[in-house]
């Protein structure tokens, strides 16, 4: 599944140094605004310890990690929904992502130019969502022309749908993002077609100085009240400090650098989990001699369709799922232990598939 998430935010906040950190492909870090001006993707492996007990049970020829897609997206200024700056592609590549993660400048350093001429994080906030919700207010009116007019020819569904066009166009009015605005699943539809920036999952991403990446600063705590309402996530990493731990190839080399910081785990890491939580999404695995393999499909998925992503026919001729879970196969040693034991379900077409599901499929082209 080739989900993305587009790193957001204003000039200067540490979109790139993060992206470089997360990924391989290398965007370029400048101390002015703009210096990404193509959207770079980088495909990152979701880190996930299952796999490594999979993988010293099997003792498979390969392991592979399920993947997420960060997108580094360019620098958003004041005015962009009216083409400021790059606004124009800025708002034209968020639209194609999933899930925003948008970091927030929160350090103070003189070398670092801010746009705004100083570190105010819920001023920064603002500015993005001003932006994006301006844009969605201008694909909300749109829509609403069109449908006035056969709401007044007297299609019923038409008025209902204006009914609800009018509810986003208020909240946005109003200074809401459109996933704060009331309305159930059905509703949604209303405005499924205009792809509402929005309407998107966002994760804020506080990037602190080293000084503050256990403890915070004055500037998160700013920005933890502002998006309390939202009952959105922040994550607290110092991308210059990932920027290093990303140079390490040894796994205690990196244990070590983190004690060093209090830290048992990278900012990366809890953001790239953080992230594929906010997508609901799950893993599944496959295991066997020739490759231990974790799979991504959404949160409630049933059994033909996480067999679909493997391949098309595997849905289509769906038969059977064989379902182990890891702590049987942690217990049982080998898939013929689980077996032997009784450990082993036969799940049918209406089979939930569960985070962690060791999986084997049967079926027929």
């Amino acid at each position: 599944m080739a989900l993305q998430c587009g790193i957001v935010g204003l000039p200067n906040v540490g979109k790139s140094t993060l992206f470089n950190a997360l990924s391989s492909a290398k965007a370029e870090a400048a101390n002015f605004p703009f210096c990404t001006i193509e959207p770079n993707v980088g495909v990152v492996s979701v880190p996930d310890k299952r796999l490594q007990v999979l993988e010293g049970l099997v003792n498979p020829q390969r392991v592979v990690p399920t993947i997420i897609e960060f997108v580094d997206i360019a620098g958003l200024v004041k005015g962009a929904s009216k083409g400021e700056g790059l606004g124009n592609k800025f708002l034209a590549n968020i639209r194609e992502v999933n899930a925003i993660i948008h970091v927030i400048r929160c350090f103070e350093d003189d070398n670092i130019v801010h746009v705004a001429g100083g570190v105010d994080p819920v001023f920064d906030k603002e500015v993005i969502d001003t932006e994006l919700q301006l844009k969605d207010l201008e694909s909300v009116e749109k829509k609403i022309q069109k449908t006035e007019k056969v709401a007044k020819a007297g299609d019923a569904k038409a008025r209902v749908e204006l009914e609800i066009l009018n509810r986003f166009k208020t909240g946005l009015t109003s200074g809401l993002n459109a996933r704060a605005i009331e309305v159930d699943k059905e509703e949604l539809e209303a405005v499924r077609d205009l792809h509402l920036l929005t309407i998107k999952p966002v994760l804020y991403v506080a990037n602190v100085d080293e000084a503050s990446i256990t403890t915070g600063n004055k500037f998160v705590d700013q920005l933890k009240a502002k998006v309390k309402e939202e009952n959105a996530e922040v994550i607290l990493l110092c991308a210059a400090l990932e920027s290093q731990i990303a140079e390490f190839e040894d796994a205690d080399e990196i244990a070590m650098f983190l004690s060093e910081y209090g830290l048992e785990e990278s900012g990366m890491n809890r953001l790239i989990a953080a992230a594929y939580t906010l997508l609901d999404l799950i893993t599944y695995f496959t295991a066997g001699v020739q490759e231990v393999r974790a799979w991504t499909i959404k949160r409630g998925w049933k059994a033909p369709q996480a067999a679909g992503v493997i391949h098309t026919d595997f849905e289509r001729g769906f038969i059977k799922a064989e379902v182990i879970k890891l702590a049987d196969y942690t217990q049982f040693k080998t898939e013929a232990g689980c077996r032997e034991n009784g450990k082993i379900a036969i799940e049918g077409k209406e089979y939930v598939v569960q985070d962690g599901d060791i999986m084997h499929f049967r079926f027929n082209v």
